[in-house]
């Protein structure tokens, strides 16, 4: 049964996150009228306008392939990753490619990335982006962050951007996140986390879960399972500032009340 349900979740956010990849426009279009979504609109003066907002410079803004870019962010990861040329870089949740291209600027010719997303249809836009933007140092899986298509301790950085609060397994999530690191490797993660309890009918709503609310779990419920999944020096760090954007993914339903971004850093033991 609980199989079932979490299915059922992946599959509603596959669907939100497939119609963003066809139309360019919001997740808050996949949702109902009252619902939000972990996203701007599909302008991309107001998707950069967003991330701006939440971290990302000009620069790196104007680095990237026109539309890999969709303003699916929630704060930038690229900010705590302290990326070396090099590295191999694991993206989760990839979108259309936009962390991941930022991140194979950092890791140059001689690093890569692995964008990993569920969504073919967003796989396709990020692959189109990469060879408009000729990232030959950038590839992208089809999978499950909780099933991850990445061998074994190959990885030196974990990247994600506000995309694991949407799986419904997220112990998974983070067991198979220290299986493909490397020892020493780190995980440098923008996120939502909650801060107040959800109440039950917003924790039920679908909408409100494709929408980066209702999947949410507390600073300590998330450090609870990355330390058994055996990570080290966790450090979580909500931001109270991000309330502002985040009251705007569910109008009038307060749900920046509940809800903050957090930076998400921890380490796998050498």
């Amino acid at each position: 049964m609980q199989d079932t349900k979490h299915d059922h979740i992946r599959q509603q956010v596959r669907i939100a996150y497939a119609q963003v990849a066809h139309t360019g426009d919001s997740c808050c279009a996949a949702a109902p009228a009252q619902s939000g979504g972990c996203c701007a609109p599909s302008e991309q003066s107001v998707a950069e306008l967003l991330s701006r907002g939440i971290g990302y410079s000009a620069e790196e803004l104007a680095s990237a392939p026109e539309g890999a870019n969709l303003g699916l962010g929630c704060g930038n990861p690229q900010a705590i990753a302290a990326l070396k040329a090099g590295e191999t870089v694991l993206d989760l949740g990839s979108g259309a490619g936009f962390d991941a291209f930022l991140a194979a600027r950092q890791v140059g010719e001689s690093g890569s990335v692995i964008g990993v997303d569920m969504t073919p249809d967003m796989l396709s836009k990020a692959r189109a982006n990469a060879a408009k933007g000729s990232f030959a140092n950038v590839e992208f899986r089809l999978g499950e962050i909780e099933h991850l298509p990445v061998a074994d301790a190959s990885v030196d950085v974990i990247i994600s951007n506000c995309v694991i609060n949407l799986s419904p397994d997220k112990a998974q999530v983070f067991r198979d996140a220290f299986r493909v690191l490397k020892p020493g490797g780190r995980l440098a993660i923008s996120d939502i986390v909650l801060t107040a309890a959800l109440p039950p009918e917003m924790q039920a709503e679908v909408a409100l879960h494709t929408a980066c609310v209702a999947g949410a779990v507390s600073i300590e419920a998330l450090a609870a399972v990355m330390a058994a999944a055996g990570f080290t020096d966790i450090r979580i760090v909500p931001k109270d500032t991000s309330r502002e954007y985040i009251r705007h993914w569910a109008p009038g339903r307060g749900v920046e009340d509940y809800i903050a971004s957090a930076s998400i850093e921890a380490v796998k033991p050498e």
